[in-house]
């Protein structure tokens, strides 16, 4: 069974920047096309960057020119580094396929921010 294991979330002030991973474990899966997902106490879960097999990435609007996704094939690895953090963007953050498969949600990482 594939888990999407996230990791690199913290506490952070305002302004800061913080860098994610996400890495499948368990099996043998190569990422295809990904994203990463926020979701906020009490909200619903955000889809927050994708990225193609081929590189082509999208953003959401409100992370766009602080946010950047990338990929590592080899070590068969997905990142989100998050730069000029705000408290919104405070959330548990995941990984996932697009379209998300239900069974491979992870725990995901905790990002606050905050002073």
């Amino acid at each position: 069974q594939v888990q999407l294991v996230e990791s690199g979330g913290g506490l952070v002030q305002p302004g800061g920047s913080l860098r994610l991973s996400c890495a499948p474990s368990g099996t043998i899966f190569r990422i295809s096309n990904m994203a990463w997902y926020r979701q906020a106490p009490g909200k619903q879960r955000d889809l927050v960057a994708s990225i193609t097999s081929a590189g082509i990435t999208n953003y959401a609007y409100f992370v766009k020119g602080r946010f950047t996704i990338s990929r590592d094939d080899a070590k068969n690895t997905v990142y989100l580094q998050m730069n000029s953090l705000k408290p919104e963007d405070t959330a548990v953050y995941y990984c996932n396929r697009v379209p998300p498969t239900t069974s491979f949600w992870g725990q995901g990482t905790q990002v606050t921010v905050s002073s």
